[in-house]
């Protein structure tokens, strides 16, 4: 009997969203379970450090906490195994896979700005749906005031993310024009490709189903947009949501992904938008923290250098977006998502690095190469940590 997992989270949840789609894909078999499970409470989060979502246990209890850790865990299993993931995350070419990485970093990371502004600035139809989404996760055998106390907490922590994500009253009206810009290039790419890079999903889905799915496709507002608006999008939802393959939109049964020397203009044309979109903002969050680095000099490796252990914000930033300025917080998690695409053009072939450079330099990303924190972003115990200061040799 193939092993059960228990996936720990809620339905509202947008790193939730990346985890649920990837294990549906690959067939792995879970029970997903509440936040409000009082064993996730008593248990779970003691074990890793603060109350965060998702986290993934095995029958034998280890816990694996992070989106991007988790679908670690079963590619690096299956490869430990010599075995073949159903539908791998990572593709096996240089290009392609640093793709993979930049749309992962972008939607987890690059989209927070419309998820919030359309999940918490639209009372009038989103609030119902999502005081009944939220108590059924967190606290289901509530009496009615108590739902509606643990709910406006829940509620005044989101908004305040919302502000500290650069959603502002000056903000929202070019938060608004850029998703729809989102919406538009990603409809037309749909229209040749079920998914991102071609016949299956990668990383970069999983990463840009986070806030589609949850946010933007499932609360009432985005959804009823998204599905007016920009139909492809949501199919695609849906595609990603589906442990079959679906090719009711006539696509081939083929799951090949575009070669490294066919990137497809349509694909081009989302990397643009996310070099103007997040590149600014990335820039500007990695320049914070490594001023904030050298003015921590007694910062100790393996901790984040803060007060509390589970503390994921070092400070606030200012930058230009779009003609304005916006300030937002500065999370390592960030850049531990960034390394992952640095690390992965490290990795590929001489060939293989020259076409990614080609290519990133074509769409106005190649930047993003370079930007570095003085020191890594490590994960240990569930928890950001930075790593040694790379300036300071042995």
């Amino acid at each position: 009997m193939p092993e059960v997992y228990q996936l720990y989270g809620m339905s509202a949840s947008l790193y939730m969203g990346k985890v649920r789609s990837y294990l549906r894909k690959q067939h792995i078999p879970f029970v997903e379970r509440a936040g409000g499970d009082p064993y996730f409470a008593e248990k779970i989060v003691p074990a890793v450090g603060r109350m965060i979502m998702p986290v993934l246990e095995t029958s034998n209890g280890t816990l694996i906490q992070d989106g991007a850790d988790i679908i670690d865990f079963f590619e690096q299993q299956a490869a430990a195994n010599n075995e073949s993931m159903r539908l791998p995350a990572y593709p096996s070419t240089g290009v392609a896979r640093a793709v993979a990485y930049l749309f992962e970093l972008f939607g987890g990371e690059g989209m927070l700005r419309p998820a919030m502004h359309y999940r918490w600035n639209f009372d009038e139809t989103n609030l119902s749906f999502l005081k009944n989404d939220f108590m059924a996760s967190l606290f289901p055998s509530a009496d009615v005031e108590t739902a509606e106390k643990v709910f406006d907490f829940a509620s005044k922590r989101m908004r305040a993310a919302a502000v500290a994500f650069g959603v502002t009253l000056e903000s929202i009206p070019l938060i608004e024009q850029s998703y729809a810009e989102f919406l538009d290039l990603f409809s037309t790419h749909l229209k040749s490709a079920p998914y991102l890079l071609g016949g299956r999903p990668t990383i970069g889905d999983y990463g840009l189903i986070a806030p589609l799915f949850a946010h933007l496709a499932r609360d009432p507002y985005p959804s009823l947009q998204m599905r007016e608006y920009a139909p492809e999008v949501f199919r695609y939802v849906e595609r990603m949501n589906a442990p079959e393959q679906v090719l009711t939109d006539g696509f081939s049964a083929g799951e090949n992904l575009f070669s490294d020397d066919a990137m497809p203009a349509t694909l081009k044309n989302l990397m643009r938008y996310v070099a103007q979109e997040y590149l600014p903002e990335l820039r500007a969050q990695v320049q914070f923290a490594n001023e904030w680095i050298d003015e921590n000099l007694q910062l100790e490796t393996g901790t984040n250098g803060l007060k509390k252990p589970e503390s994921r914000v070092i400070g606030n930033v200012e930058f230009g977006w779009r003609g304005i300025s916006l300030k937002t917080s500065v999370m390592p998690y960030r850049f531990y998502l960034l390394q992952r695409l640095q690390d992965s053009v490290m990795q590929a072939s001489p060939a293989a690095q020259r076409a990614i450079t080609d290519l990133f330099s074509e769409t106005g990303l190649l930047e993003i190469l370079d930007l570095t924190t003085y020191r890594r972003v490590e994960r240990v115990n569930h928890l950001e940590v930075w790593g040694p200061d790379l300036r300071v040799s042995d």
